[in-house]
């Protein structure tokens, strides 16, 4: 019995053959560069604002639901409105009270009295700002009086 061969197939010319060797040639390229382009468009950084992913998931979740805001950016914002209807006096009893309450608002104590202290310029002028200074977060609200006055 005498089997048929094919020499076309058999020598390695197939069209099987040739779409292996392209993708063989073309796939590492393609993965390769895939690769690099997903690396550049990860936030390494951190900021959010820089990153194409994050502003299209920014994008999708604005459709869906406000944006979630931190606990020392609403605390922040109420305490600079205390210190408009009040004095900054209140203002910075509520700041130390709010971290003695919730320690985890420490790391931002210093940069919440700062924003008080330089809103207080801006209400009080520097030296009435400067009367309501106390030893709240490390003298961060005189920092700030100071940052502002200059």
């Amino acid at each position: 019995m005498k089997h048929s061969t094919n020499q076309q197939t058999r020598g390695g010319r197939g069209p099987a053959r040739r779409i292996g060797r392209s993708l063989a040639l073309v796939l590492p390229v393609v993965l390769v560069l895939s690769g690099t382009l997903a690396v550049t468009r990860v936030n390494w950084s951190g900021n959010p604002s820089n990153s194409v992913l994050a502003a299209s998931d920014a994008t999708l979740s604005d459709a869906k639901a406000p944006a979630a805001r931190t606990a020392q950016d609403v605390l922040r914002d109420q305490l600079l409105t205390e210190l408009q209807e009040k004095n900054p006096g209140v203002a910075l009893t509520h700041l130390q009270e709010a971290v003695n309450d919730r320690p985890s608002l420490a790391k931002h104590c210093v940069s919440i009295a700062r924003a008080l202290g330089r809103a207080a310029v801006r209400v009080y002028g520097p030296t009435g700002a400067q009367s309501y200074a106390r030893p709240v977060c490390d003298t961060s609200f005189a920092t700030g009086v100071a940052a502002a006055h200059s």
